[in-house]
């Protein structure tokens, strides 16, 4: 039985009820449905508890990933069976804090990519810091902060972010719908969109928040050059407006 990703469509859900249907070696868990961001794309993945019902005992969420088409939890002890019922708890300070990093990075990238037609080569994610890989032939830290200013003027219009659902057929159709340089991958059958206002529109599967305000101001820290057509920038979000 595959998980049903209920964080796809409600990045909000910071509490959820759920069976297990397998467990693995006693500490990693497969269940029917799941507010838990399993590491990918560059977000790192959610962490939190999950209690199981019958006694309210707790059980630490430390990972979750996908392996082998399954969503699966590794948590901090063994205890749980197939068949019980469960609530999960989002770790909320750091999912939010990734949320309004991860639309931070959406619209900071569609910025350098209008001036440049630069794609992202790599990114990641984190609570204290935002990394994306460009590939830029020029490097200009100046210009990076001029950017990042841009982004901030966005972000003060408080726009909307929408999350829709499509065809790959009908997204392909969508100038640049995806700004990551390998493209969208052949796999993506159903396409999952990221709608900024009218400034940004792109395919993604991580978690954002409801309004660009709600990010707070990104803050530029460095830009490195790592060779030939691969320019890095580092930036953090600050205070909420």
């Amino acid at each position: 039985m595959m998980t049903e990703p209920l964080y796809l469509k409600d990045h909000y859900l910071k509490e959820f009820e759920a069976v297990v249907t397998e467990v693995l070696e006693g500490y990693h868990l497969v269940l029917n449905k799941s507010s838990f961001f399993p590491q990918g794309g560059g977000q790192p993945n959610d962490m939190g508890k999950i209690i199981k019902l019958t006694d309210n005992k707790e059980f630490n969420v430390l990972n979750v990933r996908k392996e082998s088409g399954k969503t699966i939890h590794d948590i901090d002890k063994e205890g749980l069976k197939t068949g019980d019922k469960i609530k999960g708890i989002i770790d909320w300070e750091r999912r939010y804090k990734l949320m309004r990093s991860h639309t931070a990075a959406h619209i900071l990238s569609e910025v350098i990519y209008k001036d440049t037609n630069t794609l992202i080569t790599g990114n990641q994610l984190d609570t204290d810091k935002v990394r994306i890989d460009f590939s830029l032939q020029d490097f200009n830290k100046e210009k990076m902060q001029e950017y990042i200013e841009s982004a901030n003027k966005i972000i003060e219009q408080d726009l909307p972010i929408i999350i829709e659902f499509t065809t790959r057929e009908e997204a392909l159709k969508i100038p640049q719908i995806s700004k990551l340089a390998i493209g969208l991958p052949e796999s993506i059958k159903e396409v999952r969109i990221v709608k900024i206002g009218s400034f940004d529109t792109q395919a993604d599967g991580g978690t954002h928040v409801n309004s660009t305000k709600e990010i707070g101001k990104i803050e530029f820290l460095k830009a490195e050059n790592k060779g030939k057509n691969n320019r890095r920038l580092y930036f953090k979000i600050t205070k909420i407006y």
